[in-house]
């Protein structure tokens, strides 16, 4: 399931109790906070139990299914065996035991011998950052299935508790030094408090719905989305730096090589595996933006993992990871580019195929659009948006002196985290990645 992940909700059963199923057939569908997949048997036999329904959360490592043979019924206390198939016990013939289904969970056991409630590693956290004991923990109510609490849960009260921690604090100041005595008498004089009026600082959200207005529901990707990107603006000071590139040799370069490689591979050559080369190259150059932040600790990311942010039919997006990018040659990034687009499309993504990022890029000039304001895709603390490329007049300079020629231009955008990143890091990086644009070898082969 991927180091990150503790839990999974079960979209469709593909099987019912009483079918028959084959090693390595697909048994239900699956959807976790990186993306959903299908979950094979690992053995051949009958689907004797199923223990959770559609639509139920399920924790890592949990026995979601039983599997086994015919005369197999199971029942919460015990293995109970058909009149048919009853065995003595002077017999000695043996009747297997139903082999559980389960999702193996790996790295992501949870410590819970202080605390009989579980919460999952991203609440833990959240948790250990704002300093929240596991005794305050405990206290906190949950909406989560049997009183689990959410990432939702811990965010709505993080506002509340530093309220209150203020509060507390104003009141230890205001209660044993707040009572004044005046030496002529033995009035008490209490400080008045000084306050911040709200005014006209409310915002009165007014009426949300008129005639005629469809309310939908948030699908589930949609919900996570919108949580973490609420997250990463909670979370970084974001910042971004334009540069305008000159692609005009790498549009060239395509032009002249992209229909012998769709010819040859089956496939065809995008801008985006030149972009990312690029950016590979950069963080090279400029490491301290591939790093992720941990309190007051900065956390050097030693590969370069992009990730590269892919529209999906529906509407949503998902941000597949090219491992490893800075070894690749453009052959290969080409490759992975659409290998790694393609099944996004078709939602044949593997969890670890979606995490491991430590930059990543997103291309808004598909949508026409000539630049953006990217959010950062935490834990991470930079992105950049390149924009659609258009032809321009442009200044060229010659030997022969300035002239005015045809070109083509593009914005790269690149929002970066102002707690580590500063402007001259953020601004000579994407400088750089447009340089390596720039000086785009028309002559190279693929």
């Amino acid at each position: 399931m991927g180091e990150s992940v503790a839990e999974a909700t079960i979209i469709k059963w593909l099987k019912k109790e009483g079918d028959t199923v084959e090693a390595d057939e697909s048994v239900l569908e699956i959807a976790t906070d990186k993306v959903d997949s299908e979950v094979p048997s690992p053995v051949s036999g009958k689907i004797l139990k199923l223990m959770f329904a559609e639509g139920e959360t399920v924790q890592v490592g949990k026995v979601i299914c039983l599997i086994g043979e015919e005369s197999i019924v199971h029942s919460p206390q015990s293995i109970v065996h058909s009149p048919q198939t009853t065995v003595s016990s002077q017999q000695s013939t043996e009747i297997a035991a139903p082999k559980p289904l389960t999702v193996d969970r790996g790295l992501l056991t949870a410590n819970r011998s202080q605390s009989s409630r579980f919460y999952s590693p991203l609440v833990r956290n959240i948790a250990g950052k704002e300093k929240i004991s596991l005794e305050e923990l405990d206290s906190i109510p949950g909406t989560g299935k049997e009183g689990r609490v959410t990432k939702n849960d811990i965010l709505a009260y993080l506002p509340d508790r530093k309220k209150s921690t203020v509060g507390s604090q104003q009141s230890t100041v205001n209660g044993p030094q707040s009572a004044v005595h005046s030496p002529q008498s033995a009035e008490v004089i209490t400080p008045k408090p000084l306050t911040v009026d709200r005014g006209q600082l409310t915002v009165d959200r007014g009426q949300l719905t008129f005639p005629g207005d469809e309310i939908i529901e948030m699908d589930r990707m949609r919900k996570l989305i919108a949580e973490h990107m609420v997250m990463s603006k909670h979370t970084s000071p974001h910042v971004t730096s334009y540069v305008e590139a000159d692609v005009t040799n790498i549009v060239m370069w395509r032009n002249k090589m992209k229909d012998e490689f769709e010819k040859r591979e089956g496939e065809k050559l995008t801008f985006t595996p030149i972009f990312i080369e690029a950016i590979a190259r950069a963080i090279k150059d400029f490491p301290m933006v591939n790093v992720s932040v941990d309190g007051t600790k900065i956390i050097i990311r030693k590969n370069i993992n992009i990730g590269m942010a892919t529209a999906l039919p529906g509407g949503n997006l998902i941000v597949p990871v090219i491992k490893n990018a800075d070894r690749m040659n453009l052959y290969g990034l080409t490759k992975s580019v659409n290998d790694l687009a393609a099944r996004a499309r078709n939602n044949k993504l593997l969890p670890d195929e979606i995490q491991g990022g430590t930059y990543t890029i997103t291309n808004v000039g598909t949508f026409g659009n000539v630049m953006g304001t990217p959010i950062i895709n935490q834990p991470q603390v930079a992105i950049m948006a390149v924009g659609a490329i258009r032809k321009k007049p442009a200044v060229i300079e010659t030997e022969f002196g300035d002239t005015i020629g045809i070109r083509h231009k593009m914005f790269l955008s690149h929002a970066y985290d102002h707690r580590v990143v500063d402007g001259a890091l953020g601004g000579s990086f994407v400088r750089r990645v447009a340089d390596y644009l720039e000086q785009f070898d028309m002559n190279r082969t693929i």
